[in-house]
């Protein structure tokens, strides 16, 4: 499966911004999806996640309450809706996807897209 991430930019802290990631190639809708991010200098993190289905998600700690994950299976589409962004959430998003979910925080997905750029200015 191809992803293809979009909506990153410049913020300000307080502000927001909705993520997006199109799948092609094969059926989106059999795969559990996440969006995980990676800061200069830092190692690979973990954000989201959500299954086939969209019934189950599961996020890291540091943005729980203020993210949501979601999806639209018609449109082959996962969503990130960041709100309250913070300077540390500044990093590259990317989407990926696992065959099955897994009901707890993982970096190792099958499936990769490029990153969308996220600046949150203090």
């Amino acid at each position: 499966v191809q992803l293809q991430a979009s909506g990153g930019g410049f913020v300000q802290a307080g502000g927001s911004l909705r993520l997006s990631c199109a799948a092609s190639g094969r059926t989106f809708s059999n795969y559990a999806m996440a969006w995980l991010r990676q800061a200069p200098g830092k190692e690979r993190e973990f954000v989201a996640t959500i299954s086939s289905g969209g019934a189950n998600t599961l996020y890291a700690d540091s943005v729980k309450g203020r993210f949501t994950i979601s999806r639209d299976n018609a449109k082959n589409t996962v969503y990130l809706q960041m709100n309250n962004l913070k300077p540390e959430d500044t990093a590259v998003y990317h989407c990926a996807a696992q065959d099955y979910y897994r009901n707890y925080r993982s970096t190792q997905y099958k499936y990769w897209g490029q990153g969308t750029q996220v600046t949150v200015s203090s």
